[in-house]
């Protein structure tokens, strides 16, 4: 196949050869790249204010938004011969020979357009469209809404996926239609050079407010909730029950958080994410559970030299086991406990050198299979589905021909484990349009084998009444407990004031 990049000489980007070279890695694939100079393009203001957030916010120097010169695709000459595809990231590329596949935020072409969707607070929609048939689509992210660089950044390297997963023949070209989580802003268009420069000293007092925040306040600080279903959960209810939620506890100096219950024995037990601010990273910890709260404290049952967090455990012959998410190490790994709830064991690494976020398992169709998001060439982590399948939890573990299964910062993510109702999957997410871990879907699986997967989104829970905070994230049930998590206020000062009127707790973790 042959393949033609249309893109703008005159900003020419790191994102764009990284582009060349992913393309140019595909299996019969022969690309070449017209370069030519074209109109448009983020404006020197703009630019401005990049070179400003990368000031402020310490940003790296090497990301996907940083100009190089042309020469970086000296290695991929304009083409002889006709040409298959022609892939127009500008939108004025003319067919030569072939189709032409032209990508839109929103349905305007140009890196202009995705940073003035960014800059207006939109999640972009990202579109592959063939005279107005769309061949690929997905939903945009990024991990640092606020930040123009930054997001610009991780939405050039989903860019990037989306064309290749396109390309390869793996992309959907369909999206579920969600409620936007804000009102809509009416235009995306560009702001002029003054609103710029407002935007670039809102920046700065910003930074100087998160800073001042940062020397009062724990932060990111989540919190734990729990209470009793009386035989209806969220996936019956819809919504916050009218009982609200009950806190598990902390000492301010850490943070619990990804819940995951289990019921061996007759007994819940509570595993959490124990993020310990001082170590700057978790450990994994658990704690007896019953209808009148925890048992004591959360205990330390898995510390690593790295960050743990989202520990997924399910019991399988006669056995617990646990998967882990270790995305610092590269790896999905399962553990097995030899003595409950700890004494665990690396039993397998299930996959290997990659980047993924809360692996969850499930078994469907007389198969294992596992969802994960998974960050590759950059890009934020939470807005690019992976599926693997194997014939037992323990593997072989095999990816699915058509990753990635979904581009959708909505609805990608997993949230908990997958449970059954009247013979269908239902499956939480999490959807972080506003920001990430911001609401919890509840999404219904639709499709769920070798040629692809399907999902429709319910139900999107906010947090808000019923639930205080700025953020909904987790959602899991064992023995009629069920738990969530979202965000919390953790003032120093509060526990410094607990630790002096709690010292044998203080003690306990020593």
């Amino acid at each position: 196949m042959r393949l033609s990049l249309r893109l703008n000489g005159d900003r020419v980007r790191a994102f764009h050869v990284v582009l060349a070279e992913r393309l140019s890695l595909l299996s019969g694939v022969e690309l070449c790249v017209d370069a030519r100079p074209a109109a448009g393009g983020v404006p020197r203001a703009a630019e401005a204010l990049f070179q400003l957030e990368t000031l402020i916010h310490r940003l790296p120097a090497n990301g996907t938004a940083r100009r190089v010169p042309i020469s970086a695709l000296a290695g991929h000459a304009r083409a002889s011969a006709p040409v298959d595809i022609t892939i127009d990231l500008v939108g004025n590329a003319k067919p030569q020979g072939g189709r032409v596949w032209r990508l839109s935020y929103d349905g305007v072409c140009g890196e202009e357009a995705l940073l003035a969707l960014i800059l207006a607070g939109r999640t972009p929609h990202a579109r592959l469209e063939q005279n107005g048939t769309t061949v690929a689509e997905g939903r945009l992210g990024t991990e640092y809404p606020g930040i123009a660089l930054a997001s610009f950044q991780d939405m050039l390297a989903r860019s990037a996926s989306l064309i290749v997963a396109a390309v390869n023949g793996a992309a959907r070209s369909h999206l579920p239609v969600l409620p936007e989580p804000s009102p809509e802003v009416a235009s995306s268009v560009m702001p002029s050079a003054t609103k710029l420069g407002v935007r670039a000293t809102k920046a700065t007092a910003r930074r100087i407010v998160q800073q001042i925040y940062h020397l009062c306040y724990n932060a990111p600080h989540w919190r734990v909730g729990w209470r009793e279903t009386q035989g209806r959960d969220l996936y019956d209810l819809r919504a916050h029950p009218r009982s609200g939620w009950r806190d598990l506890a902390d000492d301010g100096s850490r943070f619990y958080a990804d819940p995951f219950p289990v019921l061996y024995r007759g007994q819940v037990t509570l595993f959490v994410e124990d993020y310990i601010h001082s170590a700057g990273k978790a450990i994994l910890s658990a704690v007896a559970f019953g209808p009148n709260g925890p048992a004591g404290t959360p205990k330390p049952v898995l510390e690593l030299p790295y960050h743990l967090s989202y520990p997924f455990v399910f019991e399988r012959d006669g056995q617990m086991w646990m998967v882990p998410e270790s995305g610092a190490n590269r790896s999905v790994d399962l553990y097995r406990a030899t003595i409950f709830p700890g004494g665990w064991v690396k039993e397998a690494t299930l996959v290997s050198d990659i980047v993924a976020s809360d692996a969850t398992l499930v078994e469907h169709g007389g198969r294992w299979w596992m969802f994960a998001t998974v960050r590759d060439g950059g890009g934020a982590f939470s807005d690019q589905l992976h599926l693997w399948s194997a014939p037992d939890f323990r593997g072989p573990w095999t990816s699915h021909p058509k990753n990635p299964l979904l581009i959708d910062i909505a609805s990608a993510r997993p949230a908990g484990r997958l449970v059954s109702r009247g013979g269908q999957l239902l499956r939480p997410v999490q959807d972080c349009r506003r920001s990430y871990g911001a609401a919890l879907g509840i999404a219904r699986v639709t499709r769920l084998d070798d040629d692809g997967f399907e999902q429709v989104v319910e139900t999107i829970l906010n947090p808000g009444a019923g639930w205080a905070g700025r953020k909904l994230h987790t959602l899991n049930e064992a023995g009629g407990l069920e738990f969530i998590d979202g965000s919390a206020m953790a003032p120093r000062w509060k526990q410094a004031q607990w630790r002096e009127s709690m010292p044998t707790a203080r003690g306990d973790r020593q």
